[in-house]
């Protein structure tokens, strides 16, 4: 079965979103009281859920404590942060193509879908796209398999037809928890070998060798 929907994550796949969330991060560990990290240690935390990545910063369970770190990250991620964000090259004629073949497109993001929405506006994405589906401010859906299965179910899809394409593990394990093909990246934040582990059906260098992967899809 051709694949009849293209799920996006954002950060990492479509945008280069490093001085944002790295700053914002280092802002929020400064109101903790928490020790300075340099923002290349922080690469690492692009792409997996706040709360997860503040888990490890700050060496603490608690919820209270996690909370008040992503209310400071917020703070200054929504005043200033959400828009030290970069284009990837080749994305907006990737997109055009899959969309002019008729592939339904979708954003699947952890990021909250009220800030998803407004970078992928902000690139004039937004046409390309059916909707963006990104997790809830209280952390709700920020699992990917989580929010690919509520994607499925919103959509009325079968997992058959989808492929998720993403630059981190967690694209392809929330994929592969949901019968979905997945697309792996090179230019976001993941490596070759964290994206190999999970099996996907194409690891990309550039968004041409997606394009080409799809082909019998943007001809058809």
């Amino acid at each position: 079965m051709p694949f009849t929907t293209v799920l996006f994550d954002l950060d990492g796949t479509l945008t280069d979103p490093f001085d944002g969330i790295t700053r914002s991060i280092q802002y929020a560990l400064e109101k903790m009281g928490a020790p300075a990290v340099a923002a290349e240690e922080l690469r690492w935390c692009i792409g997996p859920p706040l709360w997860d990545s503040f888990r490890v910063l700050l060496d603490t369970q608690d919820r209270g404590e996690l909370d008040r770190a992503v209310a400071y990250y917020r703070e200054r991620y929504t005043a200033t942060g959400l828009y030290e964000n970069t284009l990837i090259k080749g994305i907006p004629g990737l997109l055009r193509t899959l969309a002019g073949a008729g592939t339904r497109l979708h954003v699947c993001t952890s990021k909250p879908h009220t800030y998803a929405g407004k970078i992928v506006e902000h690139f004039g994405l937004l046409p390309y796209f059916g909707k963006v589906y990104g997790s809830e401010l209280d952390g709700t859906r920020s699992a990917k398999a989580e929010l690919i299965a509520h994607i499925l179910s919103e959509e009325s899809l079968g997992g058959r037809e989808v492929v998720m394409v993403g630059d981190r593990k967690h694209d392809l394990i929330g994929a592969n928890a949901n019968g979905v093909a997945g697309i792996g990246v090179l230019w976001g934040y993941g490596s070759r070998e964290e994206l190999e582990e999970e099996h996907p059906v194409l690891i990309a260098g550039t968004p041409a060798e997606i394009s080409d992967f799809l082909q019998p899809v943007c001809t058809g």
